[in-house]
């Protein structure tokens, strides 16, 4: 059994897009292509990955599976070609930064790129991680900035205000609750939930949410991202929170957008940093950076 990163990376998107044919435009190749390297993944892996409909693909359990792992193996190619690049251009100023799934997703990729034209002398380093371990990470040195949804740490570290974004609620469309315009979380309780894994902070508010009613949170499966989140839903298979901006960049045609009634919807992302006096000076630069496309107010110090 051999598997290549051109068809891993392929697989990935196909299930981003929802189906090949977008999925081929995107990598700038043929529909057949795409369908022939799918084709030979499942018969090296002696198992179907995909349900194909008129509608597009969604995953098979297997598919599910193959795309946590194809992600994280993908993942680790980048972070390697990335450091060996820097060798071999002689660069030696690297950034490295954590960030949760919503910064990364729908705050972090115009203002990086923007930074990476206007200093290419400077290498970014950009790690996915939930908020919790990025406070830790942060607080024990082993990165330079991390980006993540303010929740209630006892970690030394400073933080600054960076964006603010809206949690929604996320059903399928022949659900019971697709009819609804607006609905308080608790209403959302005698029904099973697909969740980020604990650790981020979409997975503590809504635990947090749901004790303090005192009535049980259904989990019918906890996941690592915002995109298995979407497919699943999409597939019907419970309802979701998470945020507005993040269901935008996902192909989910099936599900229905019900607004959240409860105050902590309203969520804010922050940059921490261990010390700011100690950031070395190209992590400097990109935090005032950042700082200044993101918000004006005042800074917190924990």
């Amino acid at each position: 059994m051999k598997l290549d990163p051109v068809t891993l990376k392929l697989f990935v998107r196909v299930l981003e897009e929802g189906t090949i044919s977008r999925a081929a435009e995107c990598e700038h190749i043929a529909a057949a292509a795409v369908s022939r390297r799918i084709a030979e993944l499942e018969d090296s892996l002696q198992t179907l990955l995909l349900s194909r409909s008129n509608k597009g693909v969604t995953p098979t359990p297997a598919g599910l599976e193959l795309l946590y792992h194809a992600k994280a193996l993908l993942n680790s190619i980048n972070t390697i070609e990335t450091r060996l690049k820097a060798y071999v251009e002689g660069q030696n100023e690297l950034v490295h930064i954590l960030a949760n799934p919503t910064a990364i997703i729908q705050f972090l990729p115009q203002p990086l790129g923007l930074f990476s034209r206007e200093n290419p002398n400077i290498r970014v380093q950009l790690e996915e991680h939930t908020s919790v371990n990025i406070v830790q990470k942060i607080e024990s040195g082993k990165a330079d900035l991390g980006v993540f949804t303010d929740l209630p740490y006892e970690a030394q570290i400073d933080t600054y205000p960076f964006r603010q974004d809206k949690l929604i609620l996320l059903v399928p469309k022949n659900h019971p609750l697709a009819g609804q315009q607006s609905i308080a979380f608790e209403q959302t309780l005698g029904y099973e939930h697909i969740s980020l894994l604990a650790g981020t902070q979409i997975n503590y508010q809504i635990t947090k949410a749901a004790m303090e009613t005192g009535i049980p949170l259904h989990l019918r499966t906890v996941v690592s991202g915002y995109d298995t989140m979407c497919l699943l839903i999409n597939a019907g298979m419970g309802i979701g929170i998470l945020p507005l901006e993040s269901v935008a960049a996902y192909h989910v045609p099936d599900t229905v957008i019900v607004e959240l009634e409860n105050d902590w919807r309203h969520r804010n992302i922050v940059i921490g940093v261990r010390n700011r006096k100690e950031l070395h000076p190209a992590a400097n630069v990109l935090l005032n950076f950042l700082l200044s496309t993101g918000s004006t107010a005042t800074s917190t110090t924990s």
